[in-house]
């Protein structure tokens, strides 16, 4: 592992997959030749080096590009790559498939464990050469929406704004200011519905073919198992989604009551949802390199590996934050495995988004920064997506006794419009779910037909959502925002099954901190070497398919939620 490198300075070199395949082909021959264990998985480990290098430059292509969405040398690379990862996908399969039918396998199982091998599996299962003309569509379409995102400008009261600038005014005291930027908001996204309509509905066209080349009759078995999930399917998370129309919707029903009161309004409309007090939401103190450096400090208290992880974060510049024009608007982290090093990319606004991106995104390095010290092997580095959101949601958590080091005395409003968010959030993360099920299953929805659909599934799980003078929200146009319905299927209903893990982490920390530190470090050390279910056990967490587990899970959060709106 490289240790003095900067991520400004690190050398991109074009990705060389011809190189790579004859790699691929090699250790291949090499596995099925092996006369021992010991040659069989060295031939696994040499090629998972070079993968590793190769997935490198990818990922540092991605991360310019996202940093500057004009940049044309890196837009070029990004497409290359887009056009040309999926050319190696077979010679991979093609390893994966040796390895598994090598005499050796019940060795590498032992060293490593059967997760490995599940993965390997999960792998040829969700692959077939006739996949890679639309893999390769697929990567050109979700790159042309992302464009389409970074590219905004929405003109507002004289500034022109990226969609991550117009929604601080989704906070502003002035009733009749959250309309006109939530409208400005609105229009960006109603002037580019054509467009829009266009690359959604071409991708259910091919996405669905490429679940149709697997032999399923739509896309939907295989985003499954694109995401990793091999110990529940969609008979669970139906169930999962049916607890919080019961347990959660009725609960923020009534907090939204409570907030149109504290605000002074007769009904809150989507334009108030973000304002939570009627003399301001609280705001941070400073500028963005204040924030940085009151999360370091935070860090440095919360354990001695959390200070460790943020001095490596900073030293090593991992870490991309600030709103620039042309910044791609999303936020992630990625990995960077041959440096072992996370990447985190966001775009400050000054709001308590900002906290949130601190808490949350470091929260997901942090969990990397762990496995990849703690994990014999790469494919362990990162843990299957409906695991990865609890390291972040509860270090979103965790974070609550500082608040006051970034918000001094609103400290409070920060940790309940937070906490109440978290609980509010949940309704519309299944409300995507279950709109990208009906999108995959049912194809030939028309375009306004597929946004009546999402209109009505905001009266089943936001019953309280209400809009004003938008006949494009009013419709059904609110689900345009949701980047992950073009770039990540399947993924957003994994942020409502880890808030669950989160909420217990949560009260496990008010009642004994050691000890829901413990189960949160083995969480993050683990990696992705354990099955779903079985990380969850092993960190003392409950499977939220079960009946009655939403009601305990909030019990904790709905409690402090209800107790405080009745002092307001």
């Amino acid at each position: 592992m490289k240790k003095d490198f900067k991520f400004s300075e690190l050398e991109y070199i074009r990705p060389d997959f011809q190189g790579f395949q004859v790699t691929l082909e090699d250790a291949t021959k090499r596995i099925q030749e092996a006369a021992s264990y010991e040659e069989m998985k060295k031939a696994m480990l040499d090629t998972l080096d070079k993968s590793g290098e190769l997935e490198m430059m990818c990922t540092i292509a991605s991360i310019r590009n996202t940093l500057n969405t004009t940049d044309e040398f890196y837009e070029k690379e990004v497409e290359f790559i887009n056009e040309t990862a999926p050319t190696v996908m077979e010679a991979n399969m093609n390893m994966n498939k040796a390895i598994l039918a090598s005499p050796y396998v019940k060795e590498l199982e032992q060293e490593y464990g059967k997760q490995l091998l599940v993965g390997m599996q999960q792998e040829i299962d969700s692959f077939n050469p006739e996949l890679v003309p639309y893999l390769q569509r697929e990567g050109a379409l979700t790159t042309q929406y992302q464009k389409l995102m970074a590219t905004a400008k929405i003109p507002f009261e004289g500034e022109t704004l990226n969609l991550y600038g117009i929604q601080k005014h989704f906070e502003d005291a002035d009733r009749e200011k959250r309309k006109k930027a939530f409208k400005a908001y609105s229009d960006f996204y109603h002037d580019n519905e054509e467009e829009m309509e266009e690359i959604f509905g071409e991708l259910i066209d091919i996405r669905n073919k490429m679940g149709r080349c697997l032999g399923d009759e739509n896309y939907i078995p295989l985003g499954y198992k694109l995401q990793g999930r091999t110990d529940y399917g969609q008979e669970e998370v139906a169930r999962f989604r049916e607890q919080v129309r019961t347990e959660i919707v009725p609960l923020c029903e009534e907090l939204y009551k409570a907030q149109a009161k504290r605000i002074g309004v007769d009904k809150i409309k989507a334009f108030d949802e973000k304002f939570i007090y009627p003399d301001g939401n609280a705001e941070p103190l400073g500028d963005d390199d204040f924030l940085i450096a009151r999360a370091k400090e935070m860090y440095h208290d919360i354990s001695k590996e959390t200070g460790e992880f943020i001095d490596f974060m900073i030293e090593h510049e991992l870490m991309d934050l600030k709103n620039k024009p042309n910044k791609a608007s999303t936020g992630y982290m990625t990995y960077l495995p041959p440096l072992k090093a996370p990447f985190v990319f966001s775009c400050f606004n000054h709001t308590i988004f900002d906290m949130q991106v601190l808490s949350h995104e470091l929260g997901h390095a942090f969990a990397g920064y762990q496995a990849m010290r703690h994990q014999p092997i790469a494919n362990y580095y990162s843990e299957s997506t409906d695991i990865a959101e609890i390291h972040s949601m509860a270090m979103e958590q965790f974070a609550y006794p500082y608040a006051e080091k970034f918000f001094g005395e609103d400290a409070d409003k920060y940790r309940f419009a937070h906490l109440q968010e978290a609980i509010t959030f949940v309704p519309f993360g299944v409300a995507v779910d279950e709109f990208q099920h009906i999108m995959y299953a049912n194809p030939n929805l028309t375009p306004k037909e597929r946004t009546y659909e999402w209109h009505k599934l905001e009266q089943k799980y936001m019953p309280w959502r209400t809009y004003e003078d938008d006949e494009f929200m009013e419709r059904g146009g609110y689900w345009y925002h949701k980047l992950h319905i073009f770039l990540y299927p399947f993924y957003y209903i994994n942020y409502t099954l880890t808030t669950m893990g989160a909420m217990e982490l949560k009260k496990r920390y008010a009642q004994n901190k050691e000890e829901a530190w413990e189960d949160y470090m083995k969480l993050c050390n683990v990696g992705g070497s354990l099955s779903y279910l079985e990380t969850l056990k092993n960190s003392h967490l409950s499977i939220p398919f079960e009946e009655g587990s939403v009601k305990n899970a909030i019990s904790y959060a709905k409690e402090i939620l209800l107790e405080q709106i009745k002092e307001q």
